[in-house]
């Protein structure tokens, strides 16, 4: 096997792992969304990451709510930029539970939190639950909102 085909095979096998339990029908459908955004943050792609939201999406990012797609684009755009306050970052989403709502519709929760530098684990004290509401636009998930708590105890 080359060493791009193998490489290729290591990351598909890398990102099956994160569908953790949740590999078929609608749960796993929805948890392509959140998937996407870590994708986008992970590459600090402000346009992708902006792209996985619906047009009046919405994120919590500390206190700060961001409405609306362009409003999330032009956020991460600063945030990930060369110096920005997340720049460099990536983010850990593991699935523990996904409640389809009604078909179409679905509220994944996710433990994880944000990597810096070279950690390759969340740090105990920075770990946070993410609520992803998902829905199905035409054949795509999208994130209607998405915010975190710190998760202490």
């Amino acid at each position: 096997m080359s060493q791009k085909a193998s490489s290729l095979v290591a990351g598909a096998k890398q990102w099956a792992t994160y569908y953790g339990k949740f590999t078929q029908g609608e749960e796993s459908a929805a948890l392509t969304a959140p998937l996407r955004a870590r994708a986008a943050w992970d590459a600090n792609d402000a346009d992708a990451f902006a792209d996985v939201f619906t047009e009046n999406g919405s994120i919590l990012v500390d206190d700060e709510q961001i409405n609306g797609r362009e409003a999330i684009r032009a956020f991460f755009t600063e945030a990930f930029a060369d110096g920005g306050a997340l720049a460099g970052t990536r983010i850990v989403t593991d699935p523990i539970e996904i409640k389809v709502v009604e078909p179409g519709v679905a509220v994944v929760i996710t433990d994880g939190g944000v990597l810096h530098g070279a950690e390759t684990a969340v740090p105990a004290q920075q770990t946070v639950r993410g609520s992803w509401v998902t829905v199905r636009e035409g054949e795509e998930w999208r994130l209607v909102s998405q915010q975190t708590s710190p998760v202490k105890g």
